[in-house]
């Protein structure tokens, strides 16, 4: 591929005034989906992060039962 410093000037201005035209065309939402969606996402990760962490305790002490049974704990 041949560099040429004034084509690449023009490709340049050209994706820019593409990506303009693009931008115009894009459908944003309005606030109060915004919002709506920001309050599920938030609800989605706390529920998932308490989930998990119930989890992991109770991994952990049927882990450290099994342990203490097999005589395994110092």
């Amino acid at each position: 591929m041949k560099f040429d410093p004034k084509g690449w000037w023009q490709r340049t201005r050209e994706f820019f005034r593409e990506v303009s035209s693009e931008m115009k065309k894009v459908t944003w939402p309005s606030r109060p989906e915004v919002i709506g969606t920001t309050g599920v996402v938030l609800a989605a990760v706390v529920f998932f992060g308490l989930y998990l962490w119930m989890c992991d305790v109770v991994f952990y002490r049927a882990i450290d039962f099994i342990f203490t049974q097999l005589g395994a704990r110092v």
